[in-house]
């Protein structure tokens, strides 16, 4: 397929794209790794005409931990994520989740900003960002910050506003006795999840759960925050009992539709076995039995 004409416009400079989104308004869209958008262009699933290009941009592709925060620029690739000794070690929800998305040829050109920002309850790191209570940072007319909790509002819809670029996503830093788990499960390479599951714990010095957060993958028209079961977890051992309900009450969460991976029992279904899974992988992690 063949995408509707439209113009390309290559910004050198964040002022530089803020002022032609400005100039352009609702007419025009961000194109950073073009991994979902080009597609869609092409499929005549979306249409703009004018796209305008922060490949170029100087300053948005960073990995750093700073006061106590992991700040991730918005045009950092998934490949550089999958080469971060500091993900890799520290963040392992992260770790877990980068080598299954799409393909490494996808990898090297996909940004994280791209990703969170697209809307798609199908990307792996939406789901991630409300385990792990990030915050997204955003420019338009002046700085703003919004919590990944705050920012999806339905099917390819984000509280970002018309003329705003995503250029930052800040993440806590886990304290100790932390763990995270990525647990997903696809039909074959480079494809979407059928169903997927986020999950971030921390442990207290007794053992329980002091803190928790759960993200689902593709089980409804935005990424899903379990917060019941969330809630549920906090403050309880975590044993078998423990997961097994923690992990229906977030499945119970879920609204999948039925397509060509499955049915919406069988994934609702999937979403329970993977919550599950990633609660006890994270546990393991964080120290736990």
């Amino acid at each position: 397929m063949i995408p509707a004409a439209f113009d390309y416009h290559r910004a050198d400079t964040l002022d530089d794209a803020l002022k032609l989104l400005k100039k352009y308004g609702d007419e025009a869209k961000v194109l950073s790794g073009g991994m979902s958008l080009l597609p869609m262009l092409k499929l005549r699933l979306a249409s703009f005409a004018h796209l305008v290009d922060i490949n170029r941009v100087p300053g948005l592709d960073y990995i750093k931990e700073e006061k106590g925060t992991l700040r991730i620029g918005a045009m950092t690739r998934q490949a550089a994520l999958e080469r971060s000794d500091l993900i890799r070690t520290q963040y392992p929800i992260l770790a877990d989740a980068v080598p299954l998305i799409a393909d490494p040829l996808v990898r090297n050109r996909g940004t994280i900003g791209g990703n969170v920002a697209n809307g798609d309850p199908g990307n792996d790191q939406p789901a991630i960002m409300l385990a792990l209570g990030a915050t997204f940072v955003a420019r338009g007319s002046k700085e703003r910050s919004i919590p990944a909790s705050q920012f999806y509002k339905g099917l390819y819809s984000t509280a970002l506003a018309p003329g705003e670029i995503l250029t930052e996503i800040r993440i806590p830093a886990p304290p100790p006795k932390s763990g995270g788990a990525y647990a997903k499960l696809k039909r074959k390479t480079g494809d979407f999840a059928v169903a997927a599951a986020a999950v971030q714990l921390t442990l207290g010095k007794n053992g329980a759960i002091e803190r928790a957060g759960i993200g689902l993958t593709n089980a409804g028209l935005t990424p899903v925050e379990a917060v019941d079961a969330a809630k549920y977890l906090v403050g309880k051992m975590p044993d078998e009992k423990t997961i097994a309900e923690a992990a229906k009450m977030a499945a119970a969460k879920s609204s999948p539709s039925a397509d060509r991976r499955g049915s919406v029992e069988y994934k609702k279904e999937m979403a329970r076995v993977l919550t599950a899974r990633a609660l006890r992988k994270a546990v393991q992690r964080a120290g736990g039995n």
